[in-house]
């Protein structure tokens, strides 16, 4: 016979086992604290059943004579199973003095003893320390959870840092050999190198801010990351600047765009890896990239448009695919990881990403923010 059961996580499951009925409610109501959780089984076979499905099963109180299946072969088949081989055994017995069933015991994997008739205090006093031994473990592989999703977090955020210092490195490396060349080619005007070494110096303390902006990010955790207020307007600006499109290029940024309380250093993330996308991949003589929003209520909408190549349905399907070529045309791939974890970056404000493209048509790419 079973008990029913409350799904919840903050409670300690006791699984009982015990051919008959009446020492099963007596165990029940001697350890009930409000709350645990408990499973009755009147058989090592019913048992098994139970500790194979439930996987938050903290304690087994387990009866040694039983017909059948006796606590020591259930005990046996439980240690050999890897779902249910480190869940904490009690053998309740009357004949645990004999030394030769006290060494069975421990070698089929129990844990303790308890003595017929129950001494109520120790039997108490001996639940609550394997109560409390269980919290430490749940708390344990919690930290252990935590610990592999703080990795994953720290390895894409070494590639998105990577890709955006690379971005605006690329095209201030490209103007000093604009300057460079022209130089060779004709002597440059005074006013004219004066613009140039402008637009080098705003490219160079606009990376340095950016550089200290991620350094501190680094060293914060997620809830810690501060929310500032953020002109979108004026970010897109800096950041279109920061990435020298071409001058073939045209970039339209809607009017007026919002104002929001935000993770500032997210935001412009996810518009500079799109926008270096729309610009890299463009093939278009004149190429148009067109940046908006849709106000929902709660959470502002942002499209970034283009009128580049396109994808076909089988590009569309590799796009979040981690490390999978994402071809943009015939000449120019990707690995995917940037999108993917712009997805993540956008999911994690409580928003979506999705993609709007088809093969020659351009490409564009919506995502929720939260306001």
């Amino acid at each position: 016979m079973t008990s029913g059961l409350i799904n919840n996580s903050s409670s300690f499951t006791i699984l009982l086992v015990d051919d008959r009925d009446e020492n099963l409610l007596v165990l029940e109501e001697l350890l009930d604290n409000g709350n645990r959780q408990f499973i009755k089984a009147t058989s090592g076979n019913e048992a098994l059943k139970h500790a194979l499905k439930n996987d938050q099963i903290g304690l087994i109180m387990l009866d040694v004579q039983m017909p059948e299946m006796d606590g020591f072969e259930v005990a046996k088949f439980l240690k050999a199973s890897p779902r249910t081989r480190d869940i904490s055994i009690i053998f309740v017995t009357a004949i645990n003095k004999e030394e030769q069933y006290v060494l069975k015991g421990f070698e089929e994997g129990a844990v303790d003893y308890l003595s017929k008739p129950l001494d109520s205090n120790v039997t108490k006093a001996k639940v609550n320390v394997f109560e409390q031994l269980w919290r430490s473990q749940q708390a344990l592989k919690k930290s252990a959870s935590d610990l592999a999703t703080i990795n994953k977090q720290l390895e894409k955020f070494v590639y998105m840092v990577a890709h955006d210092l690379k971005s605006p490195l690329t095209g201030l490396l490209t103007l000093l050999h604009l300057v460079e060349s022209t130089n060779e080619s004709r002597p440059m005007q005074q006013d004219e190198l004066a613009s140039y070494l402008g637009y080098l110096k705003e490219a160079g303390y606009h990376q340095s801010t950016m550089i200290s902006s991620i350094l501190e990010y680094s060293r914060q955790s997620i809830d810690q990351q501060a929310l500032e207020q953020v002109d979108v307007a004026q970010l897109l600006s800096q950041t279109t600047k920061l990435l020298f499109p071409p001058k073939h290029v045209q970039i339209h940024i809607a009017e007026p765009m919002p104002v929001l309380y935000t993770k500032k250093i997210k935001l412009q993330q996810v518009f500079q890896n799109l926008l270096s996308n729309a610009i890299k991949y463009n093939d278009k003589a004149q190429g148009q990239i067109e940046i908006g929003y849709i106000d929902k209520e709660n959470f502002i909408e942002f499209y970034v448009r283009d009128n580049g190549p396109g994808m076909t349905i089988e590009q569309q399907a590799k796009l979040f695919a981690l490390f999978r070529p994402v071809g943009h045309s015939q000449h120019e791939s990707s690995t995917g990881v940037g999108l993917n974890t712009l997805k993540m970056l956008v999911e994690e404000q409580g928003g979506s990403l999705r993609v709007n493209t088809s093969p020659g048509e351009g490409c564009t790419v919506l995502f929720g923010w939260r306001k």
